[in-house]
């Protein structure tokens, strides 16, 4: 019956890949992670670290699109976990997952405590990462999963952009997705670590406010910010995905930067 069922196995990228997800509670990935996978890009091998990874989308998402790319997904809810454990044994998931690993590790952590959980320094070409984005007097979620996957503490932003940095090679490149609202706290965390950084606003529709942001960075740069145009999703009157959109989120093109990407 179906309201035994707990998990449901979902297909992204036309069957490229699946995921096992909660069913009903916690977070549930869709098009924010495949748009976050899309702002990966190499033309070979490369290394990214996938933070907040949940059931692992996002990274997923750039294995399946780039095949020499090898992908860490970096989770700390033991719950989540083991829903990345059963992603990555999926049978149809066989050949992306022999390029993933998985580490079970805060992201908060500084210094030793990071390093003795499998991140150590200067290792990374590129980090990606979907931060809880909902403040904390925001309406609660209804679960407890779904509450620890969605709500931002103070200073959270700062403490995964200080990682990101930290365990990225010079030059490496950060991409994050966010909701607007939470540009000024990007900016102040990417500080010295990032420049380079590129902006861009997500709308439903021309005419509608924006609903998503999406960053990228380099470490250690100092070009100037760069302000991009907006995407929209959809056409007026319409909830069908325009075609540069369908591409990003079904893994077949790349959201790429204007500048350098190292």
């Amino acid at each position: 019956m179906d309201g035994d069922v707990v998990d449901t196995i979902d297909a992204f990228h036309f069957g490229r890949f699946y995921l096992v997800q909660p069913k009903g509670r916690g977070h549930r990935s869709g098009m924010d992670a495949m748009l976050l996978a899309a702002m990966v890009d190499a033309d070979g091998p490369i290394e990214v670290a996938d933070l907040g990874a949940g059931a692992g989308a996002a990274g997923l998402g750039v294995a399946v699109r780039l095949p020499e790319a090898r992908v860490t997904l970096i989770e700390k809810s033991p719950d989540m976990v083991a829903y990345a454990e059963k992603t990555l044994a999926l049978p149809e998931n066989a050949p992306v997952a022999a390029r993933a690993r998985l580490i079970e590790a805060d992201v908060t952590l500084k210094g030793r405590e990071r390093v003795a959980a499998g991140l150590p320094d200067d290792i990374y070409d590129h980090v990606i990462m979907n931060p809880p984005f909902n403040h904390a007097g925001d309406r609660r979620a209804p679960d407890g999963l779904k509450a620890e996957a969605h709500v931002l503490l103070d200073g959270l932003f700062d403490a995964w952009i200080r990682t990101a940095g930290a365990i990225l090679k010079p030059g490496g490149q950060m991409s994050l997705i966010a909701r607007p609202e939470s540009i000024a706290d990007i900016i102040t965390a990417c500080g010295k670590r990032f420049g380079g950084l590129e902006f861009t606003m997500i709308h439903p529709r021309q005419g509608e406010n924006a609903i998503r942001l999406l960053v990228s960075g380099v470490k250690g740069s100092r070009a100037r910010p760069v302000f991009r145009a907006p995407i929209f999703m959809h056409p007026e009157g319409s909830h069908k995905f325009l075609a540069e959109v369908d591409d990003l989120n079904n893994g077949r093109a790349a959201y790429r930067r204007l500048g350098p990407r190292r």
